[in-house]
């Protein structure tokens, strides 16, 4: 997968994943890094990102992991630490 095409799926997560009454979300493109195959994909409220004003910051948004071998999209939660260990065993860490 190509960064470019990740960068668009992490978006596409984030819409699909959002629910009436919350905030709009949108990847923070200023800050996305790579670790090997893993793309760390941090996101905030839509407004945040326009202001870079603190006070509009939310607070709690892990950054989306996405594995550019498969694919795969998950939050940088507890559960979902797999992905880091999958990427250190193919050399990626």
């Amino acid at each position: 997968m190509r960064l470019t095409e990740a960068i668009e799926a992490a978006q596409t997560f984030l819409t699909h994943s959002w629910e009436e009454g919350e905030p709009l979300m949108a990847v923070d493109a200023e800050l996305i890094t790579r670790r090997g195959q893993i793309l760390v994909v941090p996101y905030n409220a839509v407004q945040y990102l326009a202001s870079r004003d603190a006070r509009d910051m939310l607070l709690g948004c892990p950054p989306l992991l996405v594995d550019l071998d498969t694919g795969h999209i998950a939050y940088d939660g507890i559960g979902d630490r797999y992905l880091w260990r999958e990427a250190v065993l193919r050399g990626a860490g």
